[in-house]
């Protein structure tokens, strides 16, 4: 399963790396992400810091609008260091996973208040140093902007590997992703590690896809044991049996999950099976007044600093227990609008809209939705939760998550 020839390695740096200058994708962050404008100029935003963090989780598609208006906002350390966090979530909107640039927003102010404006340059220090920094996104940062010889290993860069090496073990194991740190860091290109990992990423993500890989254009595929298992039907010859210990090995499929001919490269990488999302329902009251100059305005409070969709804007919402009946619903929620808002709320006021589904990564949610027309004024005690009364306009300018906009 390993890399273990020399002139194999040579030879695979040299094919993807003349691939990747033919084809590579023209994304905003790699001209300016590249060794150069961060090395040169320390005071400018690491553009592969903030484009890394955004594409956990997301796709390059739905990036790149947000990564323009984030650098063209911030594009310095300290520009970034002195944002608020309600600005933060206002442009992250709609981007989901909202710790990502809550955490970012925290590095940038360590890095200028406690590192004098300098960025950590090694994988080591960007992980040990920087809140939110991981091992795959340290290794980026120090191998595209500082030319760090450091190997990375995400989703597609897995994939990649368990075809090239035939590894069926189930790829998301801690031991697993070990090794696969291991040959990444044996692969990378001394000379350009920034783009060999860009390339290797990029392979991933536009010719060695999840369903259907297009082989023929792959530049490495004369490398590639899961291809030639695919066009000779049977595993290729192990130099070293010591290499794969056969029958025990810890990188090959389990033998309870042969080869299935009718996948073919897809048989690989194997992972184990997903967890299902927990399910919740949440009741969610969209309280109505006309303001001063008559036009409809909503009445929204900020959740917590921790937590889920941490500071982020909502109508009020209340968490329901499972199996809580329609009638039973509406009472709870008129308890706690009593209790927040002090007005009489009965629950015979409160009309039912209807529900609104939202899948969130781990949690399946559905909103039970209602309104509530008021005729005055609504202040809440700030000690329970900062709020506010906002136009429509105004609310689509807030920090409101995609589910609070499906629920209006």
């Amino acid at each position: 399963h390993l890399f273990s020839d020399p002139a194999e390695i040579e030879a695979l740096r040299g094919n993807l790396l003349a691939w990747y200058d033919r084809c590579k994708r023209a994304l905003p962050w790699r001209t300016l992400g590249g060794i150069g404008a961060s090395t040169l100029i320390p005071a400018l935003l690491p553009a592969v810091w903030v484009s890394e963090i955004m594409l956990q989780q997301t796709q390059v598609a739905t990036v790149i609008d947000y990564y323009n208006r984030w650098m063209q906002k911030w594009p310095t350390l300290q520009a970034l260091a002195q944002a608020s966090l309600e600005e933060v979530n206002e442009l992250w909107a709609g981007l989901g996973y909202y710790s990502r640039g809550k955490r970012l927003q925290e590095a940038a102010r360590k890095v200028v208040s406690e590192l004098a404006g300098q960025m950590p340059r090694t994988a080591e220090d960007l992980q040990k140093l920087l809140p939110g920094v991981g091992r795959y996104t340290a290794g980026a940062i120090a191998s595209i902007s500082y030319g760090q010889a450091t190997g990375v290993v995400d989703g597609n860069v897995i994939r990649v590997l368990c075809r090239l090496r035939c590894i069926g073990a189930d790829s998301s194991s801690p031991a697993v992703i070990d090794r696969l740190w291991d040959m990444a860091n044996a692969l990378v290109d001394r000379s350009r590690p920034g783009d060999f990992n860009q390339a290797l990423m990029e392979l991933g993500a536009t010719v060695c896809v999840p369903k259907a890989p297009l082989c023929r254009e792959c530049p490495v595929k004369q490398h590639c044991r899961a291809q030639r298992r695919k066009l000779f039907g049977k595993p290729t010859p192990v130099p070293d049996v010591e290499d794969c210990g056969v029958g025990g090995c810890p990188l090959c499929p389990p033998a309870a999950e042969p080869w299935d001919s009718s996948l073919g490269v897809t048989n690989f990488p194997r992972k184990a099976a997903k967890k299902q999302p927990r399910v919740a329902r949440t009741a969610t009251c969209v309280l109505e007044r006309r303001g001063c100059h008559g036009t409809l305005e909503y009445l929204i409070v900020q959740r917590p600093s921790s937590g889920l969709l941490a500071g982020l804007w909502e109508f009020p919402s209340l968490p329901l227990a499972e199996g809580l009946q329609e009638e039973k619903q509406r009472e709870v929620l008129a308890d706690h609008l009593r209790a927040w808002t002090g007005w009489p709320v009965v629950a015979g006021g409160l009309r039912f809209i209807g529900e609104v589904v939202h899948i969130f990564s781990h949690i399946h949610q559905t909103y039970v939705v209602y309104s509530l027309p008021l005729d005055g004024d609504v202040t809440l005690d700030s000690a329970l939760s900062p709020s506010r009364w906002v136009t429509q306009e105004e609310f689509h300018a807030s920090a409101v998550s995609t589910a609070m906009k499906k629920v209006l």
